[in-house]
């Protein structure tokens, strides 16, 4: 007689539900964001400071402060994955003037020497393109499909409304509403 073992299936948590539970205070949600996340702060962070151990302290660094911050998280103002990008810029930002104070000790200069924090393309546009698809994610049907469809493949107007069985002037309409709401959230984020 043979007998079957269950095996349990891993539960698979939107980003939602994850922004939900963490704002609510759920250590597994804590792993569950590092384990998600954790790989992107730390890209980020090796590409603005070029060193690796640095970038490692301040992926630490992001989320300690997440969790210590959570309570000041609003999981309908945006998606964790923005939010801990703005902490990682600060982060980074930080490093930055720490290694400029320390350099006029070196140096015992009275000029205060910064180094910009590495905005290079490849970091910035990394950066951008987690918040918008971030913000795109949250849009509502079928806004969603039709930014998905015009800016991640590439179709054309006319090729959305036949792929969609929709008016054309109905998807540009919502292509341009979609617009505005998308601006609005981003310029809300670059002022938080």
């Amino acid at each position: 007689m043979s007998q079957s073992v269950a095996t349990a299936e891993p539960t698979i948590v939107t980003d939602v539900e994850l922004a939900f539970q963490f704002s609510a205070g759920d250590d597994l949600a804590l792993a569950r964001m590092y384990q998600r996340y954790g790989a992107l702060v730390h890209s980020v962070a090796v590409r603005a400071l070029g060193d690796r151990d640095e970038a490692a302290d301040i992926t630490q660094q992001v989320f300690i402060a997440a969790w210590l911050g959570r309570a000041r998280y609003k999981p309908a103002a945006g998606g964790l994955a923005g939010w801990l990008i703005g902490i990682t810029r600060h982060k980074i930002a930080d490093a930055w003037a720490v290694r400029g104070r320390e350099r006029k000790i070196l140096t015992g200069s009275a000029v205060d020497i910064r180094e910009p924090v590495d905005d290079s393309p490849s970091t910035a546009q990394l950066v951008d393109r987690m918040l918008l698809t971030d913000e795109v994610s949250r849009l509502a049907e079928p806004q969603r499909s039709i930014m998905r469809l015009a800016f991640y493949d590439g179709l054309t107007h006319g090729e959305i409304a036949l792929s969609l069985r929709m008016p054309l002037g109905t998807v540009k309409s919502h292509i341009r509403r979609s617009l505005a709401h998308l601006r609005t959230r981003l310029e809300l984020d670059q002022a938080a």
